[in-house]
């Protein structure tokens, strides 16, 4: 993963966010948003296992991607405000798109 000063910016901005919204400490947060970054990274890619809690609090493994290639044609989207605590995702294995909360991402390629 090639870190350019807008990601580095980013990872701050989440992190920051996830301490206010969250009360993570700031190592907490810092190492959840670097784990996100290296998560929709590697997603751009190709397929990544990954892991996260749902909001009722079961832990949740997926498969997913952001490869255009594997990924099918996109509409422009359902007209909603985009929300930066939530990463959406095309989940392989049930071939719908998907979203967590940043915060809540536990674990990539385990």
């Amino acid at each position: 993963m090639k870190t350019t000063k807008d990601t580095l910016r980013g990872i701050m901005m989440l992190a920051w966010q996830m301490v206010k919204n969250n009360g993570y400490t700031m190592s907490e947060a810092l190492t959840t948003a670097w784990r996100n970054a290296k998560a929709k990274a590697r997603m751009a890619q190709g397929a990544v296992h990954f892991a996260y809690l749902k909001v009722d609090g079961t832990l949740r493994e997926a498969y997913g991607t952001l490869c255009a290639e594997l990924v099918p044609t996109r509409t422009d989207g359902t007209g909603r405000k985009q929300n930066n605590a939530v990463q959406v995702y095309f989940d392989l294995t049930r071939g719908a798109w998907r979203s967590f909360r940043k915060a809540n991402l536990v674990n990539i390629n385990f």
